[in-house]
């Protein structure tokens, strides 16, 4: 009985990584794998290839600088924001490519066969940092007027702007 177990077991094992690695041959986890560098204006940096995120629009922000990162980190709000989002690979789905060569992209974190993942544009939009672009998929433009209702990000009160006297 022991037997009949264990060859069912090695036999599910087998049919899961088939079709795992079926599902990544036929890109259904994305075009572009790999780990990401954000960016100061927000994009990111997988190997060589630079990726915008499609259907968004980050504008700058003052810098702010993350002390709790070792080297400490200045930049942008929303290449922040990204930064501590992004923990291990991302994975993105390419829309265009641009005429300098840089990429157009839906990118997730998080992503895997089992799980769809977490859309990182859909997060600085609904955190305030980005704007929904003409032609954006309509949840991007209902998440930028959520930030906007609740005065998140871009559309909050910018408490460590100093103005001289």
């Amino acid at each position: 009985m022991g037997f009949r177990h264990l060859w069912l077991a090695i036999a599910c094992i087998g049919l899961s990584l088939t079709l795992a690695s079926r599902s990544l041959a036929a890109g259904h986890l994305g075009d572009i794998i790999g780990a990401a560098i954000v960016q100061d204006d927000g994009s990111l940096l997988i190997g060589a290839r630079t990726i915008w995120l499609y259907g968004i629009y980050i504008p700058p922000t003052p810098i702010t600088c993350l002390f709790i990162l070792r080297p400490t980190r200045c930049g942008g709000r929303a290449a922040r924001a990204l930064e501590l989002k992004i923990q291990g690979f991302v994975s993105c789905d390419k829309r265009g490519v641009y005429t300098d060569g840089s990429i157009s992209a839906v990118c997730f974190v998080r992503r895997t066969v089992f799980s769809p993942g977490e859309d990182l544009a859909a997060y600085l939009l609904a955190g305030g940092w980005a704007l929904a672009l003409p032609g954006a998929p309509f949840p991007y433009a209902a998440l930028e007027r959520i930030a906007e209702a609740r005065g998140f990000g871009l559309w909050g009160f910018q408490a460590d702007v100093i103005t001289p006297r």
